[in-house]
Protein backbone atom coordinates (compact mmCIF):
# COMPACT_ATOMS: atom_id res chain seq x y z
CA UNK A 1 0.00 0.00 0.00
CA UNK A 2 1.27 3.45 -0.79
CA UNK A 3 -0.06 5.04 2.37
CA UNK A 4 3.43 5.39 3.85
CA UNK A 5 4.75 7.00 0.66
CA UNK A 6 1.91 9.54 0.60
CA UNK A 7 2.50 10.40 4.25
CA UNK A 8 6.25 10.78 3.84
CA UNK A 9 5.89 12.80 0.61
CA UNK A 10 3.78 15.27 2.62
CA UNK A 11 6.20 15.34 5.58
CA UNK A 12 3.52 14.12 7.97
CA UNK A 13 4.28 11.93 10.97
CA UNK A 14 2.34 8.86 11.97
CA UNK A 15 1.59 10.61 15.24
CA UNK A 16 0.01 13.57 13.45
CA UNK A 17 -2.20 11.33 11.36
CA UNK A 18 -3.18 9.12 14.26
CA UNK A 19 -4.26 12.21 16.21
CA UNK A 20 -6.26 13.47 13.20
CA UNK A 21 -7.93 10.07 12.89
CA UNK A 22 -8.40 9.75 16.66
CA UNK A 23 -6.66 6.37 16.77
CA UNK A 24 -3.49 5.05 18.42
CA UNK A 25 -0.22 5.56 16.56
CA UNK A 26 0.39 1.81 16.65
CA UNK A 27 -2.93 1.20 14.90
CA UNK A 28 -2.02 3.65 12.16
CA UNK A 29 1.38 1.97 11.78
CA UNK A 30 -0.37 -1.35 11.25
CA UNK A 31 -2.41 0.20 8.41
CA UNK A 32 0.82 1.25 6.69
CA UNK A 33 2.45 -2.15 7.06
CA UNK A 34 -0.64 -4.08 6.01
CA UNK A 35 -0.93 -5.85 9.36
CA UNK A 36 -4.42 -4.41 9.76
CA UNK A 37 -7.04 -3.50 7.17
CA UNK A 38 -8.08 0.13 7.00
CA UNK A 39 -11.75 0.63 7.88
CA UNK A 40 -13.69 2.40 5.14
CA UNK A 41 -14.40 5.49 7.26
CA UNK A 42 -10.67 5.89 8.01
CA UNK A 43 -9.80 5.34 4.34
CA UNK A 44 -12.20 8.10 3.32
CA UNK A 45 -10.79 10.49 5.92
CA UNK A 46 -7.25 9.78 4.67
CA UNK A 47 -8.29 10.48 1.07
CA UNK A 48 -9.85 13.78 2.14
CA UNK A 49 -6.79 14.68 4.26
CA UNK A 50 -4.37 14.05 1.39
CA UNK A 51 -6.74 15.38 -1.28
CA UNK A 52 -6.53 12.17 -3.27
CA UNK A 53 -8.78 9.24 -4.07
CA UNK A 54 -9.26 6.05 -2.12
CA UNK A 55 -8.34 4.25 -5.35
CA UNK A 56 -4.93 5.91 -5.27
CA UNK A 57 -4.32 4.97 -1.63
CA UNK A 58 -5.33 1.37 -2.40
CA UNK A 59 -3.09 1.32 -5.52
CA UNK A 60 -6.00 0.76 -7.89
CA UNK A 61 -4.77 3.73 -9.94
CA UNK A 62 -1.52 5.59 -10.34
CA UNK A 63 -3.35 8.91 -10.79
CA UNK A 64 -3.17 10.83 -7.49
CA UNK A 65 -5.88 13.34 -8.44
CA UNK A 66 -8.99 13.31 -6.30
CA UNK A 67 -12.49 13.04 -7.68
CA UNK A 68 -14.96 15.90 -7.28
CA UNK A 69 -16.24 15.66 -3.71
CA UNK A 70 -19.72 15.69 -2.35
CA UNK A 71 -19.94 19.14 -0.75
CA UNK A 72 -21.86 17.67 2.20
CA UNK A 73 -18.95 15.42 3.19
CA UNK A 74 -16.44 16.85 5.66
Amino acid sequence: MRLKDIREDNDITQKTLSEYLNIKQNTYSQYETGQRQIPIDILIRLAVYFNTSTDYILELTDVPDSYPRNLNYK
